[in-house]
């Protein structure tokens, strides 16, 4: 399983890599792999207000929906519209080209609140 070491998670599977004062925003290579095969990404708008745990987008796949949340709370200043147009992105590279959007932080210090890769690897199912 990939868990970035410079990486924050939250417990419903979203990633965050901040950069200045922008928190770039994906879910992880566990959250694609459980949802197998991804056919449908909705994004938040850009300009949009979001609060840490809004829920501001969605991810289909063949087996279920699932909601995306906010990690942190401030605007989103970026969406990947290349997701998309191409949800395979995110199963390919959930890290990397398969980001969803950025948000500019209007509580930085709320990145204290999440995990880092060592409790996220920890609070995840064994597998069996």
């Amino acid at each position: 399983m990939n868990i970035p070491r410079d990486f924050r998670f939250t417990s419903s599977h979203e990633w965050v890599r901040i950069r200045n004062n922008i928190a770039t925003v994906g879910i992880t290579d566990y959250a694609q792999n459980q949802l197998s095969d991804l056919t449908f990404i909705e994004l938040p708008a850009v300009d949009d207000e979001v609060s840490a745990s809004d829920e501001v987008a969605v991810v289909e796949s063949v087996k279920a929906a699932s909601d995306v949340y906010a990690p942190v709370s401030g605007r989103v200043v970026e969406i990947n519209t290349r997701v998309v147009e191409q949800p395979d992105i995110v199963n390919r590279d959930p890290y990397g080209e398969g980001w969803l959007f950025k948000i500019e932080m209007s509580h930085p210090e709320e990145i204290d609140d999440l995990m880092d890769a060592d409790q996220y690897e920890e609070s995840l199912p064994e597998e069996e």
